[in-house]
């Protein structure tokens, strides 16, 4: 046993034991707050307590690859949760394209029959954001299951969550080397319903009012965050808007231009590992941007922010909101896609993407980033505000700027 656990995560620690030898139930949900030390227990517990092995006895998964690089630079190897339960079939499908019949190649996905017979235990982090359909799907395969997610955060975008209301157990006490970050405080007040003060809270953490947060001090905050949140749209654009602005940026994605994909292809993967797809909320930057106007089309080279490499090919994708704030074409058309010689060798279907300097609160969700603004908006999400303006807060690892 770690000496330097809490109570908490030393009670923790033995009913997760004591779940995965001696009880007969299949799922064990273990919730905590910011700061509690959840990944810090669990990859303890799991090598430790239960003697398993991350990524052949024990699969870590995700709901995201984003939320999956958090625990990989945690030293915890995981995956997300589609490739664990799917896999990809290649079929190839003839259709037609402006009167002329094209044969692509389509993934399908089958959800697999069985996983690995290794693995012994399934750990689904950041379960808060997996609706009850998804967590049946992990339990189908009759493999032990410890869902391991924060309760305060915002629930699922899709579906309903109800593994976490009441959970077997509970971490509550910040952990030592949490307890006197500014961060987790605000977090703890946010997650009560405190009024949090203006003024200065450490060295790297600010509460200000929107009409001080201005002119200079402004324009130098904005071009340095590594991630802004709001919580309407019309923000959302507005500080897009002014970020590319700052940066002396034209009409349309250029080299360097943050994005952010606003709807999944799930045929499309984004690594040449084929380990992570394209998926909505995924952020990454723009690179060797080519347009053809008249069609609203643009092409580009795209590198994820958690990856250190270019998706393999380039990724076609509708240009109509950056024009007109209007996505032009429906979801699914297809378009011809023609070898060096102008002959027609297959079809693609166009992306959906965004700016992503600022993006919503639940875009960011599960993700973590060193130096944050927050534009408290929590005011629009009614009987969720708390959790709103928790879940923002919490998205900042080092440096948080909150704007009220």
């Amino acid at each position: 046993m770690d000496y330097s656990f809490s109570q908490d995560q030393i009670q923790a620690y033995g009913l997760i034991a004591d779940w995965y030898f001696r009880s007969p139930e299949q799922i064990f949900v273990l919730t905590g707050y910011a700061g509690t030390g959840k990944t810090t227990l669990l990859r303890r517990v799991v090598t430790d307590a239960l003697g398993l092995v991350p990524d052949v006895s024990a699969a870590f998964v995700t709901p995201t690859g984003k939320a999956a690089n958090v625990l990989i630079r945690s030293g915890i190897p995981a995956t997300t949760l589609h490739r664990l339960i799917y896999q990809s079939i290649a079929v190839e499908q003839e259709i037609e394209v402006n009167g002329k019949k094209v044969t692509v190649e389509k993934l399908t996905f089958k959800r697999r029959e069985n996983i690995d017979k290794s693995i012994k235990l399934i750990v689904l982090d950041e379960a808060s954001m997996v609706s009850d359909e998804i967590i049946g799907d992990l339990a189908g395969f009759g493999v032990k299951l410890l869902l391991c997610g924060d309760n305060a955060q915002l629930p699922p975008v899709e579906g309903f969550n109800s593994s976490l209301i009441n959970p077997d157990f509970t971490l509550k006490s910040i952990v030592r080397q949490e307890r006197d970050n500014p961060i987790i405080k605000l977090s703890k007040m946010a997650r009560e319903g405190q009024y949090i003060p203006y003024g200065r809270y450490g060295d790297n953490v600010t509460v200000i009012s929107g009409r001080y947060f201005s002119g200079d001090r402004r324009s130098s905050a904005l071009l340095n965050a590594d991630q802004i949140i709001c919580g309407t749209n019309k923000t959302r654009s507005l500080i897009n808007d002014e970020v590319r602005k700052l940066k002396g940026l034209g009409a349309l994605p250029e080299t360097g231009d943050k994005l952010i994909c606003t709807q999944n292809n799930w045929e499309t993967f984004i690594d040449g590992e084929m380990k992570f797809n394209l998926v909505n909320g995924l952020i990454g930057t723009a690179y060797d941007t080519v347009y053809d106007l008249p069609k609203a089309i643009g092409f580009m080279q795209f590198m994820p922010d958690f990856l250190s490499e270019y998706c393999p090919s380039a990724l076609p994708f509708d240009i109509g909101i950056f024009l007109d704030g209007n996505y032009r074409y429906k979801r699914g058309d297809y378009f011809e896609k023609t070898d060096k010689n102008g002959k027609i060798s297959g079809a693609f279907t166009l992306n959906r993407f965004e700016y992503g300097y600022c993006i919503s609160c639940h875009k960011a969700q599960g993700s973590e980033f060193d130096n944050v603004i927050v534009f408290d908006e929590s005011y629009a999400f009614k009987e969720d505000r708390n959790r709103w303006l928790y879940t923002a807060i919490t998205r900042a690892k080092r440096k948080l700027i909150l704007v009220r």
